[in-house]
């Protein structure tokens, strides 16, 4: 019945091979091509070069592909069975650096329960009903593009083997397609990323059983997609296979990405800003083409697996489901995982209790510089920038000094209960995010309301959790002629905040209500759970421990305009220290025809892309 239905639905194309049936009625196609192509160019089309290319596909034998058969597990129970005894796993306590006490090995906590493995994994697991029967796992290797630099792998390697990984899927005795359609059975969505100081590794999974056999009163119910999960991560760190297939489509998309840049007037624009402002580092730029076609697949696979060793991993989980059920799927799944699995690749041994090595970032020269650049487009527009040096998301800076041993310094006359207060883990975190919402709403009001130069201004921090220190950037996207003056109101808003206008209470008080108000929404949601326990118990953000989610809401409102006023002292606001950008559109003539209608384009909305370039 099915082969009868495609044979339908695809008799407009069969028709045109020799011998078969003409199709009643017209058949339509349509190709489209850039401008400028000379009929001696491969890519140039026409309706004759169209109808021939079509003509010759339908003569060419379509090979049924073979049937593939879907595992019902990835684990067999023998294989665990043996895995059991050979490394049986034990609960360790969980260990924090933010001054939070031990927790036990065997109790369950709320609002979630922080435990080790004895391999040395960290795992977090909370239950979270707001997305009802949905779940969201994260594994975590601190290191990404920081590590590949430090390290001595080919630049790219990082990045491209972790795409090289989601492109693939192969591992213990099944195929690639046997695990995609695994995934597809069982509604899993996996996605693996590499940033500048990690690679993660995000599932999105039901938590019912799924990938049930049979009907009616034969139905054999399939595993959970929690389960499922389970195997996949355990595969993944023991048991991935590298094809050379999947590599070159992993190079493939980083070379569509990097020529999509070169064309793109944002991205080319924050790009020629850091590299200014980090003297080309190449862990924060993106990987050009001949880089990309340098990597082979040994040199992804010891790049990416150099960070897959189990004392460098945590796993956090969160969604609508049974915590001790998960545990005791995290026990068999993943504690049996050995700890010295993928020893052979690690380059950079870590003692038991030692986190990950973090870099910083570059210190930028002063004074800062003005980078402009036009780039070929049809419609006129222009992007200005305004960059600096910020903390890191924990108040981190590049010296490895804190923003509240800067304030420490500066407040001299500070009460007992401040100096207190200021040493909270969160205090940092918390005072970004409302100089950030302050930032941002001063911008709106200024550039946008009152001078009227853009529709959208926005402000953020690159929020690096590891690295020590970052940047700040403000994105202003305005017409050609207004740049320079968007440009130059930028800077006068953030230099008022420091001196003619600071910080009010009211500003305040506005901040914190978004801040609480965006993370009490938050909550509802499954990743923003596992995001928030990401790090816990990792020792490479020391100040990141259960603290900073049980104190949220205390350390906001305890926050003053006098804080973010001297927290905006330790950021590189200074006009000898700011990196400013203009980017601008120019029309070829070449690409223009008058004797064409010209497009009508749609107006930008307001808010449409928040977030700036430098955070991706």
């Amino acid at each position: 019945d099915v082969n009868i239905a495609a044979r339908e639905l695809c008799s407009h194309v069969m028709s045109f091979k020799d011998g078969e049936p003409a199709v009643e009625g017209p058949v339509i196609a349509v190709a489209c091509m850039p401008k400028g192509y000379s009929k001696d160019d491969p890519a140039y089309c026409d309706e004759d070069l169209l109808v021939q290319a079509i003509y010759e596909a339908c003569q060419i034998d379509v090979e049924p592909e073979k049937d593939v058969v879907v595992p019902f597990t990835l684990v067999p129970e023998d294989e665990l069975a043996l895995a059991m005894e050979k490394n049986p796993p034990e609960w360790l306590g969980g260990k924090f650096s933010d001054g939070t006490p031990n927790t036990s090995p065997n109790t369950i906590t709320r609002p979630f329960t922080l435990r080790r493995l004895s391999n040395g994994i960290r795992m977090g697991v909370s239950h979270n009903p707001h997305e009802s029967q949905r779940g969201h796992l994260r594994l975590v290797a601190p290191g990404g593009r920081d590590a590949e630099k430090r390290l001595g792998f080919k630049k790219g390697s990082m990045a491209i083997g972790a795409r090289t990984m989601q492109e693939g899927g192969a591992f213990g005795p099944w195929t690639r397609e046997q695990v995609e359609l695994f995934c597809v059975d069982h509604l899993l969505m996996v996605e693996i990323n590499c940033s500048e100081e990690s690679i993660t590794v995000d599932f999105v999974f039901p938590t019912t059983n799924v990938g049930n056999v049979g009907f009616g009163d034969e139905i054999q119910l399939g595993i959970t997609g929690t389960e499922s999960v389970m195997q996949i991560v355990r595969e993944i760190i023991v048991g991935f296979k590298w094809e050379q297939d999947a590599l070159g489509r992993s190079k493939s998309s980083f070379r569509a990405t990097h020529e999509s840049l070169l064309k793109n007037l944002e991205n080319l624009s924050t790009e020629k800003i850091m590299e200014v402002m980090t003297n080309k580092d190449e862990r924060f730029l993106s990987i050009d083409v001949p880089s990309v076609e340098a990597i082979t697949l040994e040199d992804a696979k010891n790049a990416v697996m150099s960070q897959m060793s189990p004392s460098n991993l945590e796993i956090s989980i969160s969604g609508d489901f049974d915590v001790p059920e998960v545990l005791e799927m995290v026990y068999k799944y993943i504690g049996t995982i050995p700890a010295d699995a993928n020893q052979e690749y690690v380059k950079e041994p870590r003692n038991e209790n030692e986190g990950a090595r973090i870099g910083s970032v570059p210190t930028a020269p002063v004074p800062g510089k003005f980078v402009e650049l036009e780039l070929p487009d049809s419609d006129p527009r222009a992007v200005s920038y305004v960059a600096g040096t910020a903390p890191n998301a924990w108040g981190y800076l590049a010296d490895g000094s804190t923003v509240a041993e800067k304030i420490l310094e500066m407040d001299k006359r500070a009460s007992d209960y401040d100096k207190q207060r200021r040493k909270h883990p969160l205090f940092a975190r918390v005072a970004l995010l409302l100089l950030s919402e302050i930032a941002n709403r001063r911008l709106f009001s200024n550039v946008r309301e009152r001078k009227q130069l853009t529709y959208d201004a926005n402000f953020s921090f690159t929020g690096f959790e590891r690295l020590l220190g970052g940047w700040f950037l403000v994105t202003v996207t305005a017409s050609k002629e207004n740049a320079q003056k968007a440009l130059e109101a930028c800077k006068e808003t953030l230099h008022s905040l420091r001196k003619s206008q600071p910080i009010t209470p009211d500003n305040v008080e506005s901040a914190k209500r978004v801040v609480l108000n965006r993370h009490e929404f938050q909550l509802r949601t499954t990743q923003y759970w596992t995001e928030q326990m990401s790090g816990l118990q990792e020792e490479s953000i020391p100040l990141k421990g259960p603290l900073s989610f049980t104190d949220f809401q205390a350390v906001v409102e305890a926050i003053t305009p006098k804080d973010l006023q001297l927290t905006l002292e330790t950021m590189g606001l200074d006009d000898d220290e700011l990196y400013t950008a203009i980017g601008r559109t120019v029309q070829d003539a070449s690409l223009q025809d008058e004797s064409e209608e010209q497009l009508v384009r749609q107006a930008p909305v307001i808010g449409m892309r928040r977030g700036g370039a430098l955070t991706g």
